[in-house]
């Protein structure tokens, strides 16, 4: 079951994030991708903001570093529909400190629907898209049945409540 769709516009709200060991590589596919990424808005966490704004040129909204709560920042903007893009190199060789931050993180993308790239290849695949400059309508799951469910306590409870007025 779906919603009414969400209209990404032609000019993306892009989220770039790189934990350190892929900074390089991130750094790397958006100097390759400069032009492209100029037509859109850019956010990205803390040091890799820092790092990429100033090779690019380009003003990018910074968040906190990633294991500061940065992840969470842009989770948030997710979930209230403030982004339609997410770049993330993230490091499947090295533990994170704020792993389930990351792991959320992912879950929102995908639970939103969110273009997602977990590494060049998939970015380039992204950014050679035909929808990256258009205006694209991304499916949105309805999840009113998830809102709507009952757990079983606040069941118990709204029946002694209705027990105690009669």
């Amino acid at each position: 079951m779906t919603t009414e769709p969400r209209i990404l516009s032609a000019n993306k709200r892009v989220a770039l994030v790189a934990h350190d060991n892929k900074k390089d590589e991130l750094l790397e596919w958006a100097l390759t991708n400069k032009q492209k990424l100029a037509k859109h808005k850019l956010y990205a966490t803390g040091t890799t903001g820092k790092i990429l704004e100033e090779a690019l040129g380009q003003y990018i909204t910074r968040f906190l570093s990633g294991p500061l709560g940065g992840d969470q920042q842009i989770g948030a903007m997710i979930a209230e529909g403030k982004l339609d893009i997410m770049i993330f190199f993230w490091d499947p060789m090295e533990a994170q400190p704020h792993d389930p931050d990351v792991k959320a993180l992912l879950r929102l993308a995908a639970v939103y629907n969110l273009p997602m790239a977990c590494n060049s290849a998939t970015a380039d695949f992204l950014f050679s898209s035909q929808f990256i400059n258009e205006e694209y309508a991304a499916v949105q799951t309805d999840y009113s049945i998830y809102l709507k469910r009952t757990f079983p306590a606040l069941d118990k409870s709204t029946r002694h409540e209705e027990e105690g007025k009669a």
